[in-house]
């Protein structure tokens, strides 16, 4: 933490902080100890810096997220948190256009780590069908064509019930163990999906009820939008804004045209 003289650019004090409630306490009363406090920088606002952000926020400061350094340059002169602090606060001083940050205390942040955990269930379960697959390439001939003729869903159930017999060391018993475990742990990831995207589309429905409605948006495609502006959709001010942090924004190229999103983006 670093505190600048927003008239001078003069270093005023910096210190480093426990990342806790205390913490949080501690170090809005250091910066208050020399005065109004003007405008506060952090980095990382929806990650390691986003407890600070909510207590800032709710303390009534104004926030600012801090692009954190290139890691090149990073390397080159060495990571240093107390530089780290000062270049940061220099950077929120000189007025540059910096990102007001996402607010992370209301009903899109439940959203978000619902939306966070989904997604890391439904990447499981394609992993588990792609392991499925690769055993049954190898399995013994016999095993294979057996199994091989069913189609995704009767697989799964087939050998998620099957009862492996004579339990012994050779592959053929390995292989409908392993299978079988692997159906289990699709089923398990099914069932915890399905109940994860029942959670997200109430939150979707109390929080965005007419673009839930709308035709061809299902409950992922209208949790991802909702992330992506956040609860406080009033820091994007244009379309252009808009399709900026969307990665689609028109980026000039040579003086002869541009490239880059769709022209509906600006």
């Amino acid at each position: 933490m670093a505190v600048l003289d927003a008239g001078t650019g003069a270093l005023l004090g910096d210190r480093q902080f426990p990342a806790t409630l205390a913490g949080y306490r501690a170090i809005l009363a250091f910066i208050s100890d020399f005065g109004a406090v003007v405008r506060f920088g952090i980095e990382g606002t929806n990650s390691y810096g986003a407890g600070l952000t909510r207590h800032a926020v709710a303390a009534g400061v104004e926030v600012r997220e801090v692009i954190r350094p290139n890691r090149a340059e990073r390397r080159l002169h060495g990571k240093s948190d107390p530089l780290d602090a000062i270049t940061a606060a220099r950077v929120v001083m000189a007025g540059e256009a910096l990102p007001t940050p996402k607010s992370s205390d209301g009903p899109i942040e439940s959203i978000r780590v619902l939306h966070l955990a989904r997604d890391s269930a439904v990447k499981a379960r394609a992993n588990v069908l792609r392991q499925i697959a690769m055993i049954l390439v190898s399995a013994p001939v016999e095993q294979r064509e057996r199994l091989h003729q069913l189609g995704e869903k009767a697989l799964l159930n087939t050998i998620r019930r099957s009862r492996p017999n004579h339990p012994s060391h050779g592959v053929e018993h390995a292989t409908a163990v392993s299978l079988r475990s692997l159906a289990r742990r699709h089923h398990h990831l099914s069932e915890e999906i399905d109940d994860l995207t029942n959670h997200l589309r109430d939150l979707v429905a109390h929080a965005a009820p007419a673009l839930l409605a709308a035709k061809g948006v299902g409950v992922v495609t209208a949790a991802q939008l909702l992330i992506t502006t956040g609860d406080n959709p009033a820091r994007i001010t244009s379309k252009a804004a808009f399709a900026a942090l969307t990665g689609v924004g028109l980026v000039a190229v040579g003086g002869v045209g541009h490239r880059g999103g769709p022209p509906r983006s600006q």
